[in-house]
């Protein structure tokens, strides 16, 4: 029998919806939402199903929309579909796969909830995907924030299935009968939430057979500590942040009396997006002059006498790029900088490239174009250098010299003026363990 009971007290319990929404279910075919269709069948809720094809697998791609469109016609709902061009999205994107299809099914599917006036999105995630979610979590590196796991509930999405395990719906699929499509990336190890799947929960189920039910009491833990942890943020900005207009200004020496600094510090600038390495460079650099500036893909951070300001980037989408460590290569002002990485001390003399030690960097990077009072030490020079002296010196003509990507780090420093002059500091040693290597492909 599937469990009505305790897929109705879930709902209820976690106030997803009620019996008078609209909801637009998100199935791919497989087993898990599948078996959520058929629970919401069951139950007599109010449902439409959305199917989005990423025209990545060739015929089984195909076979899964046909799937989805006569499961939808056997139960007399309405069906929703679409096809993505995924990779070309990718690539236009500079983002990975999975996070390009990420992208464009969550786009998709509140454009539909909104043009059909659904009331919520539902979306067949269980206990395994948020033990997987956390654990990736935790390997790439977050705050408590990222420790929590998937919520049951989040803005117009909704996750019905969170009270059953994988196993739980292994075996209800087959009690049942249900039919169901296999996705047969699901078994490649290429992808990290397949690695964590495949090879680290089995070790971890090993050690702790009631692996599920322990990581779901943790969880539950995790997210009432970040309640608490939300209200100290908020009783800390109300102390330390003042918005002036459109900046927020905080002041020096109230950050440096935070304890714990670190961990509060990260907490109060996590809505602008910086990254935890940001953070901890940020911290070091309290002292250092006027004027020095960190970046998010959003955001601004710097320090300014007394104070530290807050400030939104400009919209405008040449102004200002991040380089992430997974990123191949990047594109500002038509122009494109690539990324690759080598063990080789190598460096060749081409000012179109530049070799930087890795173990120096602090991811994101930025590449921008020139600002007032921006200095660097160009290589071979042991004194900073105004770059609007060296333009000059490298007879730049003055229409062009607004038109070199400048290479920073993530604590704000020069490493590279592309095409022209890598920054001394940053140069390959014979300490150098792993050498980053930015080429400018087209000028």
């Amino acid at each position: 029998m599937l469990p009505l009971d305790q897929f109705t007290a879930y709902i209820k319990k976690n106030a997803l919806f009620t019996k008078e929404d609209k909801i637009l279910l998100a199935v791919s075919g497989g087993k898990d939402s599948v078996l959520m269709v058929q629970l919401f069948k069951l139950a007599g809720y109010r449902f439409s199903i959305a199917h989005c094809n990423f025209n990545l697998r060739g015929d089984e791609a195909q076979r899964d929309e046909a799937f989805v469109k006569l499961l939808a016609a056997n139960l007399a709902v309405p069906f929703h579909v679409v096809h993505f061009d995924t990779k070309a999205y990718a690539e236009k994107h500079q983002v990975s796969t999975q996070m390009a299809a990420r992208d464009l099914r969550y786009a998709w599917f509140e454009d539909i909830r909104q043009a059909e006036k659904y009331d919520f999105i539902a979306l067949a995630h269980h206990q395994n995907d948020s033990i997987e979610t956390l654990l990736l979590n935790l390997t790439r590196g977050t705050g408590i924030s990222g420790m929590h796991g998937i919520l049951p509930k989040r803005g117009k999405l909704v996750r019905p299935l969170l009270f059953l395990t994988r196993v739980d719906i292994d075996h209800l699929v087959e009690e049942h009968d249900i039919n169901f499509v296999e996705d047969s990336s699901n078994g490649s190890t290429k992808y990290a939430r397949n690695k964590i799947r495949l090879q680290v929960i089995p070790q971890l189920r090993e050690i702790n057979p009631n692996l599920e039910h322990t990581f779901a009491q943790n969880i539950v833990r995790f997210a009432e500590t970040e309640e608490v942890l939300q209200q100290v943020i908020a009783q800390t900005r109300a102390m330390v942040m003042e918005e002036k207009g459109e900046e927020i200004y905080l002041s020096i020496e109230k950050i440096k009396a935070l304890r714990p600094q670190k961990l509060l510090f990260f907490e109060l600038l996590n809505p602008y997006h910086f990254t935890s390495a940001v953070v901890d460079e940020y911290l070091s650099s309290l002292t250092k002059q006027s004027g020095t500036s960190f970046y998010s893909h959003s955001h601004r951070v710097t320090i300014n006498r007394e104070d530290v300001i807050i400030s939104v980037l400009p919209k405008q989408q040449d102004q200002l790029v991040l380089i992430h460590p997974t990123d191949l290569n990047i594109s500002i002002g038509g122009q494109v900088i690539s990324l690759l990485y080598t063990d080789s001390a190598v460096v060749e003399n081409d000012p179109n490239k530049a070799f930087v030690d890795l173990d120096k960097l602090i991811f994101p990077l930025v590449v921008r174009f020139r600002q007032d009072g921006d200095k660097f030490m160009p290589l071979g020079m042991k004194q900073f250098k105004k770059l609007s002296d060296f333009l000059i010196e490298q007879k730049v003509p003055l229409p062009k010299k607004g038109k070199v990507p400048l290479l920073l780090n993530g604590n704000g420093e020069i490493i590279w003026v592309a095409g022209l002059r890598q920054d001394n500091r940053y140069k390959v040693s014979t300490t150098t363990k792993k050498v980053a290597i930015f080429e400018l492909l087209n000028q």
